[in-house]
């Protein structure tokens, strides 16, 4: 007995010590899980929003920082924002009137130097990056199909997609987006991610269509990964050198980026974005200025109009949508924004001379009428500040 007792103790000592070696082993892994399951509970939402280069795989952007462009700041009056502050839970807000700085201010503990994540705002950067290779002809046509540029989705749902479908987000593929549900697709790609996988792997993993390519409009963040595949394949350069490249060193900004990226160094182009807000202020007012930047036309202003345009396939519920661009509901013209979960925001009013770039920490984003009371604060402060002209 005594025998037995003692061997039973050894193995339970081995058995200790394996499971405290894979725990040293996988530290980093069950670190990015633990961080993935806990990333937007209450109390750590906030700080985690301003340290997500920490909490994944990363890589900094080479973009030079020593003389960013400039927003001359000249303050002006905007409405009362106290209770759409607090409600919102936003954490930055930097409006441009003119190109000119005329309110910044920053909520719940956070900085104006904080590198804040964009989520899904990182989309509308990688449609600006797609349409600067379409103009000088990388990619030859956006009504090609996304496997002449990634050949690795041939057996995949995304066989018979075109990039034209992906920008619009109408490829067809069935991607459940409940961020909510622990076993959506939103929340298993998120959890290849935390470990270390590929998100090449998981696009092509996708084999169910909802219905044909180009038929209808639906939400499926992994088609901007699709998209960034295709730059990829088109270009055999990773999106962060050629974001830099290309687009965000000759806006010229003021710190360098970090996006996150999968195990295999693979950016995260579909929300992995993380820049100060002022910034992000800097793509829209771009944008304002139809693609023109410091007497460059930087994104081809064609562009710029077809990427803001409400092309998405329509459904009745369907917000419009053009190519990694959001337009209000009753749109007006010259107005469009960019939008990530959480309540980021850059919003383009170009009657009204207005760029305003928002992050927040909302977690009641999803909530009906959370992104209208948005718009309807973005409207009130351009039609305040148009009026102070």
């Amino acid at each position: 007995m005594r025998k037995i007792f003692k061997w039973s103790l050894r193995a339970l000592l081995l058995l200790t010590l394996v499971l405290g070696g894979l725990a040293i082993w996988k530290r980093d892994d069950i670190s990015r899980l633990w961080a993935v399951n806990s990333l937007f509970d209450e109390e750590k939402i906030v700080g985690n929003f301003s340290s997500m280069g920490g909490l994944f795989f990363s890589t900094q952007l080479d973009v030079p920082t020593s003389s960013p462009s400039p927003l001359p700041a000249i303050p002006m009056e905007i409405p009362d924002i106290s209770d759409w502050v607090s409600a919102r839970a936003i954490t930055g807000l930097v409006v441009l009137k003119d190109g000119n700085l005329v309110f910044e201010s920053y909520y719940l503990g956070t900085k104006d130097t904080d590198l804040r994540i964009s989520w899904s705002v990182a989309k509308s950067f990688i449609s600006a990056l797609t349409g600067i290779l379409v103009a000088d002809n990388t990619i030859a046509s956006i009504d090609d199909p996304v496997v002449k540029y990634a050949p690795m989705l041939a057996d995949s749902a995304y066989s018979g997609a075109t990039i034209r479908n992906v920008l619009n987000m109408a490829s067809g593929v069935r991607f459940n987006e409940d961020y909510l549900d622990f076993n959506s697709d939103i929340n298993k790609m998120g959890r290849v991610l935390a470990l270390g996988g590929s998100m090449d792997d998981f696009a092509a993993s996708l084999k169910e269509r909802l219905r044909p390519p180009g038929e209808k409009w639906q939400y499926v963040s992994i088609d901007t990964h699709v998209l960034g595949m295709v730059i990829r394949g088109a270009t055999g350069q990773s999106i962060p050198e050629l974001m830099s490249e290309r687009l965000l060193a000759p806006l010229g900004l003021e710190a360098a980026p970090v996006m996150i990226t999968d195990g295999y160094g693979v950016a995260f182009v579909l929300g992995g974005l993380n820049m100060r807000t002022r910034d992000y202020a800097r793509l829209g007012q771009l944008y304002l200025q139809n693609g023109m930047w410091n007497g460059t036309q930087l994104v081809p202003e064609e562009w710029v109009v077809a990427s803001t345009a409400d092309t998405a396939p329509a459904t009745p519920e369907t917000t419009g949508y053009g190519f990694q661009w959001w337009l209000p509901a009753d749109a007006r013209e010259g107005e469009f924004f960019a939008r990530g979960v959480y309540g980021q925001y850059v919003y383009v009013n170009r009657p009204a001379g207005v760029v305003i770039a928002l992050n927040s920490a909302d977690r009641a984003f999803s909530e009906e009428g959370a992104n209208e009371q948005n718009i309807t604060m973005f409207r009130k402060i351009s039609a305040m500040l148009s009026a102070e002209n």
